[in-house]
């Protein structure tokens, strides 16, 4: 976003898209492909190269190796990856837990399935897993948990524990885990942990994936499931009558971007962590609660001190009045009413930028 256009327009926060382009060595592998005419269908489960990129990394990130012919699906996005494991392994009236707030998509999905949907809710300061509701909330019509880690919108990152009371639990009652990873590279204060990596978790977990988060190429939409073959064969069934395949020169620029070096993941943090820290000490010094997110590039806040009556109300009035977008939390949820104090506001923009919006946020926003 240029100077011009935050001079004259509210500055979005809200979207979770850079507004930074990705590596060029990565766009270079793009068009050398389109120029070397790998411009036709690519196999529907994805290019050979770029499901070996996958496992590699998989098996650098996990340990865990999987077949790349057999395990991994490359799908449009991690969005449709999502869809594709909800369609293609719920079946109408299962039961799905999701944890509250959560990506849109997720309800939306399961909706289309016919399953029957279960929220539990994580709850500031921590948005802790809630272990006991959880405990409870498992019935015998349960086929899946439905996990982000790093989590979208809040920043938590699932601890170690949390995942194995989790993977217990579902091993003990023969559910599967849906684990949504995009942001596993954003993960500033822990260690991100896959669950299909615990004991007893590979052969009921399907890992989704992109590379649109990492690479800050969200409008390539290559993303990717990593599942044992008898989940993978339900993904695939539906994948092929959602895209059938994927971009072809994208994917092979993929494979490029997927077996770079570590110092480009190292370097990704740091910038990261900058960009971070402007918004968050922004925040704090406009007056917001502003909760700990340990991974992703979105940061959650309390707006009550500004004696707006829900969030949909404040995030009107940071549009018009101050020229700042941030998402109203409420949409995250089976009950608005448990989001209407918190919004959510992302650091994934430059540093001009975020510094922009924090100076307008300091100066306009005044408490009630």
């Amino acid at each position: 976003m240029s100077m011009l256009a935050i001079k004259h327009g509210a500055i979005n926060l809200g979207q979770g898209f850079p507004n930074f382009d990705g590596p060029e060595f990565i766009k270079e592998a793009a068009i050398q492909a389109i120029r070397d005419g790998k411009n036709q269908y690519a196999r529907g489960y994805g290019l050979p190269d770029l499901n070996s990129a996958i496992a590699a990394r998989f098996k650098k990130d996990t340990g865990l190796v999987v077949n790349p012919e057999k395990e991994v699906t490359v799908t449009s996005g991690c969005s449709e990856a999502i869809a594709a494991t909800i369609l293609g392994l719920i079946n109408p009236g299962d039961e799905v837990i999701l944890f509250a707030p959560f990506y849109d998509s997720y309800q939306a999905t399961l909706s289309m399935a016919g399953a029957k949907i279960k929220s539990l809710t994580l709850r500031p300061p921590d948005f802790s897993v809630p272990l006991e509701e959880l405990k409870s909330a498992i019935s015998k019509n349960t086929r899946a948990i439905l996990l982000n880690t790093p989590h979208n919108p809040t920043g938590k990152m699932f601890t170690k524990s949390e995942l194995e009371t989790i993977a217990a639990l579902c091993i003990e009652n023969d559910v599967l885990v849906f684990a949504d990873e995009v942001y596993d590279k954003l993960a500033f204060e822990a260690e991100h942990i896959s669950i299909a990596s615990l004991p007893g978790m590979y052969e009921r977990t399907v890992t989704m994936n992109s590379l649109g988060k990492t690479f800050s190429l969200t409008g390539w939409k290559i993303g990717w499931a990593i599942a044992p073959v008898h989940l993978t064969w339900g993904v695939r069934q539906a994948h092929s009558y959602l895209t059938f395949s994927t971009s072809t020169p994208m994917q092979w620029a993929a494979s490029t971007a997927l077996s770079t070096a570590d110092a480009y993941y190292e370097e990704l943090k740091i910038d990261y962590m900058a960009k971070k820290k402007i918004l968050v000490d922004g925040l704090k010094a406009a007056g917001f609660v502003v909760y700990p997110s340990s991974g992703t590039y979105f940061v959650i806040v309390d707006h009550t001190p500004f004696g707006f009556e829900n969030d949909v109300a404040f995030c009107e009035y940071m549009i018009k009045e101050v020229g700042v977008v941030a998402i109203p939390t409420s949409v995250f949820y089976l009950n608005p009413e448990e989001g209407k104090n918190l919004v959510r506001f992302t650091f994934c923009k430059d540093e001009e930028t975020l510094r922009a919006a924090v100076e307008r946020m300091k100066e306009r926003l005044k408490k009630k």
